[in-house]
């Protein structure tokens, strides 16, 4: 006995899936799960590599394909390939539960790993260690969201951190040294002053030179103001990419 396959289903085995809603549909197109991670990093540039079939689906796991008046209606356009492309771009890749998990879990070490890099205890000028600063996440029940970056979590970790006290915490300082002829360092010392954290050493014997601790913050405006006081007639130094003391922070 036949048995009848609509002309509109497809199986396919072991995809990964990207998916995209437009127009009230629902839109996926089967995929190499790495190829597409490579594509939208510009590693993989052939888009063979990438899909597993050049089709696009209402569903990938039952096989539905989608209906030609419903890709017009959505994208304007029955370009299969278009769209492909821009479901590519602009979808979300779906991947399992245990995937998931596992993504959660790394991005959630490389913050606290962010963390750590970045602040001490401002009591003792030492580092914590990442352990430490998982269980001040831990205690805050912190929740990682997959698609921000970890640097960004990172920040949103040390204010809530300090915000709600968890334990004494602060980005780690920065020493620079920072040389000006003598008349624009004259000129600019106050505003430059009210930007540093710590003087540790002022010399004018020839032109302005300044050893200082800034907050990473200002590292920026240090750099926009003396550029823009001095046209290029300066020089800033980093020192130390964090001013920390050796050992880390103990319980």
């Amino acid at each position: 006995m036949s048995i009848f396959t609509p002309i509109n289903q497809l199986k396919l085995t072991n995809v990964s899936v990207v998916r995209l809603k437009k127009g009230g549909k629902r839109f996926e197109i089967a995929c190499y799960k790495n190829k597409v991670l490579e594509w939208r990093k510009n590693v993989e540039t052939d888009i063979d590599e990438v899909l597993q079939i050049h089709n696009v689906f209402n569903n990938v796991s039952k096989g539905l394909t989608s209906k030609k008046d419903d890709l017009v209606k959505a994208f304007k356009t029955d370009d299969i390939e278009k769209i492909i492309l821009e479901i590519l771009k602009k979808g979300e890749l779906q991947v399992s539960e245990k995937e998931r998990n596992q993504q959660i879990s790394t991005k959630y070490r490389d913050i606290a790993t962010i963390v750590a890099e970045k602040c001490v205890n401002p009591d003792t000028k030492r580092p914590y260690t990442v352990t430490m600063i998982e269980k001040a996440m831990n205690d805050l029940h912190f929740s990682v969201n997959p698609n921000r970056n970890a640097k960004q979590q990172a920040l949103d970790v040390i204010r809530q951190i300090q915000e709600k006290n968890i334990m004494p915490i602060a980005r780690a300082q920065m020493r620079l040294r920072i040389a000006l002829p003598a008349k624009e360092g004259k000129k600019i010392k106050e505003k430059l002053l009210s930007l540093i954290a710590n003087v540790e050493d002022e010399d004018y014997s020839d032109g302005y030179e300044l050893i200082c601790v800034i907050d990473p913050g200002n590292f920026r405006n240090i750099s926009d103001l003396i550029q823009k006081e001095t046209k290029g007639k300066s020089q800033l130094e980093l020192l130390n990419l964090a001013d920390t003391r050796e050992g880390d922070q103990k319980f």
